[in-house]
């Protein structure tokens, strides 16, 4: 049950309007035509009464994943959803090159993350290096990317606090 003080904050980023998002699918293999997850975030953002300000698909090499963050903040995104590459395979480089660049980190995004993924697929969820964190006035997050990942992380964890959120990096 949500504290008396995060209710207040609730209440008063409810009354900010639309959060802008940018939508960053981190694959070497998904094509625009393949990517579920962009096409579930991109119904799942606007149907939640929120906008799209920027989407790209790279592939997962740190100077892209690096480049592209910088691109969604130009974009003018308040929360950017990154998924793909948060493995442990010599290929999964997400991780390694955003958190680089967090200014302040969410360790408990990470920390649920695994937990809530715990329940759907065991001790497997170890191996998840999901992170979220703010830069340059942004929250950005990091998922794996499975579709049932992005999903999770959605419904459970990003979308009931997106005001929030949005709230406490403006005041």
């Amino acid at each position: 049950m949500p504290s008396e003080s995060s209710q207040r904050h609730k209440s008063a980023a409810a009354e900010q309007g639309p959060v802008s998002f940018g939508v960053v699918t981190v694959s070497d293999s998904r094509t625009p035509e393949t990517d579920t997850n962009y096409a579930f975030l991109r119904d799942a953002i606007e149907a939640a009464g929120h906008t799209l300000s920027a989407f790209q698909l790279v592939r997962d090499e740190a100077d892209q994943v690096s480049g592209v963050l910088d691109d969604m903040i130009a974009s003018g995104a308040q929360i950017v959803l990154f998924n793909g590459g948060t493995g442990i395979s010599t290929r999964d480089r997400t991780f390694d090159a955003l958190s680089r660049k967090l200014e302040k980190t969410l360790p408990g995004f990470g920390e649920l993350f695994r937990m809530l993924s715990y329940e759907q697929v065991g001790s497997a969820a170890m191996l998840s290096r999901a992170v979220a964190g703010t830069y340059r006035g942004a929250v950005i997050f990091s998922t794996p990317g499975s579709p049932a990942a992005v999903s999770l992380a959605w419904h459970k964890l990003i979308l009931p606090e997106i005001q929030h959120l949005a709230w406490e990096l403006a005041r």
